[in-house]
């Protein structure tokens, strides 16, 4: 037996499994979107606030209710790094299966600093909104999802989009359940950073999935919307 040619070839299974460690976040995007359009670099995220984790716990609540007053282009930056955006090694703010990330994250904008009212696609490599729609599409997604007021009256709403194949793929149809996990961790990221901002927002399920896909221009499936707002 040539144990040096043995030698080699391990060496090189080495090498390719670490290269699929490395790039694997990367090729977790597939089978979802491309999005072209204006694009907008968000304001870099804070690594520290003045609410500590704990109290953020403990203050954590349901908010229907808000003020018609802007949100600042660096909260809605914070939110969505807390919602997935990139923290070390490649990874999200958020745990995945596998590293295999199925969401991407829509925002509705109707009244936020310096922004556009529109609907965004954002880009956590880049951490960095790409115009989608142009114009304020909020009451259309509060009739979509059983006019539920706040949902339109809300300054931003950020809405969730599952594509379960990048999950499914890997694991079958167990990958499901672990999708549905994940907007959970999503979605509790999205109430904490809120709460730590002084702002209010409520998980809302209940909507026409179709509808809401169409109004994003997405092939999608919308899970979740999180109307965020100043808390009135």
């Amino acid at each position: 037996m040539d144990y040096r040619h043995v030698s080699y070839m391990v060496i090189l299974l080495v090498i390719v499994s670490s290269l699929l460690i490395l790039v694997k976040p990367y090729l977790g995007r597939g089978g979802g979107e491309t999005i072209s359009g204006k694009v907008v670099l968000l304001p870099e995220p804070r690594l520290t606030g003045e609410m500590s984790l704990e109290e953020a716990i403990a203050m954590r609540k349901s908010v229907r209710s808000y003020r018609n007053e802007p949100l600042t282009l660096e909260q809605l930056s914070q939110l969505l790094w807390a919602a997935q955006g990139i923290t070390h090694e490649n990874k999200r703010s958020a745990p995945s299966a596998g590293a295999t990330y199925p969401f991407e994250v829509y925002i509705v904008v109707g009244n936020v600093e310096g922004l556009k009212p529109g609907i965004y696609h954002y880009d956590p490599f880049k951490h960095s909104l790409t115009l989608v729609k142009e114009g304020d599409y909020r009451r259309a997604l509060q009739k979509a999802a059983l006019d539920q007021k706040w949902v339109g009256n809300a300054s931003v709403d950020i809405v969730l989009v599952a594509f379960y194949g990048r999950t499914t793929s890997y694991y079958g149809d167990r990958g499901i359940r672990y999708v549905h996990m994940e907007a959970g961790h999503i979605g509790q990221n999205i109430y904490l950073q809120a709460t730590a901002l002084g702002l209010g927002t409520v998980a809302v399920g209940a909507f026409y999935d179709d509808q809401i896909a169409e109004i994003l221009g997405t092939e999608g499936v919308p899970l979740y919307i999180f109307p965020v707002g100043v808390p009135g």
